[in-house]
């Protein structure tokens, strides 16, 4: 049986071209069902994050099964999908791109742990579907192995790795400082807690956090020492924050232009720095477009994410080697 990959992300499409091929956690393992229906796929996994979706199976046919893919992709955007956006990758190559991404190889962020996690739950969710058998399931707990001697043996994530941390970065760079600044977390996630960890870290004086299931923000508002909002009652929150994270799984825009409108006279215009780490984004682009709102999305990172690339980019050889000798006595190929 071979491995396929076909996949979109930050290397090959813009954020707004990327949203449109987002697929919600909670529904990963009925995409990965719906992949592994196709005329010859005999399993399927699909991984779904703010940098990239991705759809791997494994089939008799290599050939069959990425047509297969692109056929399905293509159902999604429409005459929006070119095909720069897609990449395509099939044997030992693609095995040795999961690994990549495992690893934090491939992030916007060089060494990045989250993928780690989310790809963890990607293939769970693909597994308890029964969409996985033999071949998804050694290829992706040797991926796991792989990632886990990587990060262990090398210096890969050294410095900042989170694209959280990442992002106060740039609205510590904007602002000048984030000393007693009043921050706004929307969504109570395993990012939006790593945002909010390293605002506070950086002086930040107070934190409200809202997200649809309130328990969540009660549970994250307690562990930051911050107060929970509950998700209808945010807009009347944003006249007194100065910073606001948005990171949440809403398939559309939870922050529109009005919403700001409403408050810039009780703010005294005073600027407001927005920052959109969610992939459907959370923000409409027309906030940005007010005299004293800064909006940056996931794709605005890259930059400061490029530095922090240069600073580990000496071990990406020796992840590379430790990824090369694994596989090769993986006994997949």
């Amino acid at each position: 049986m071979d491995i396929v990959c076909v996949g979109i992300n930050h290397h090959t499409a813009p954020v707004e071209v990327r949203e449109r091929f987002a697929v919600s956690e909670g529904k990963l393992g009925e995409e990965s069902v719906r992949i592994r229906e196709l005329e010859g796929i005999e399993e399927g996994v699909v991984l779904s994050t703010c940098n990239r979706t991705e759809y791997y199976a494994a089939a008799e046919d290599c050939r069959t099964a990425r047509e297969q893919l692109r056929m399905f992709l293509q159902t999604h955007a429409g005459d929006e999908l070119h095909a720069e956006h897609l990449y395509e990758i099939e044997r030992i190559e693609a095995a040795r791109h999961v690994c990549r991404v495992v690893s934090g190889l491939d992030s916007m962020v060089l060494g990045e742990t989250e993928i780690f996690g989310q790809v963890k739950k990607a293939y769970q969710a693909a597994l308890e579907s029964g969409s996985t058998s033999r071949t998804l399931n050694k290829l992706f707990q040797k991926a796991f192995g792989v990632g886990k001697k990587v990060r262990t043996h090398t210096g890969i994530q050294e410095g900042q790795t989170s694209v959280g941390s990442v992002a106060v970065d740039l609205a510590e760079k904007i602002f000048g400082h984030l000393r007693n600044s009043r921050v706004m977390v929307i969504g109570a996630g395993e990012m939006s807690r790593t945002t909010a960890q390293s605002l506070l870290s950086r002086g930040a004086r107070s934190i409200f956090v809202t997200n649809r299931s309130f328990d969540r923000a009660e549970e994250l508002a307690k562990e930051l020492g911050g107060q929970a909002v509950r998700f209808d009652d945010w807009e009347g929150v944003l006249k007194e924050v100065d910073v606001v994270i948005s990171s949440t799984g809403a398939p559309h825009a939870v922050m529109d232009r009005s919403h700001v409108e409403a408050v810039r006279r009780k703010r005294r215009y005073r600027p407001l720095f927005l920052i959109d780490i969610a992939v459907p984004r959370d923000i409409d682009p027309a906030v940005g477009e007010i005299e004293e709102v800064y909006l940056y999305d996931i794709d605005a990172l890259q930059e400061i994410a490029a530095d922090a690339k240069g600073r580990r980019s000496e071990q990406i050889a020796v992840c590379e080697r430790i990824i090369d000798q694994e596989l090769a006595k993986s006994g997949l190929f």
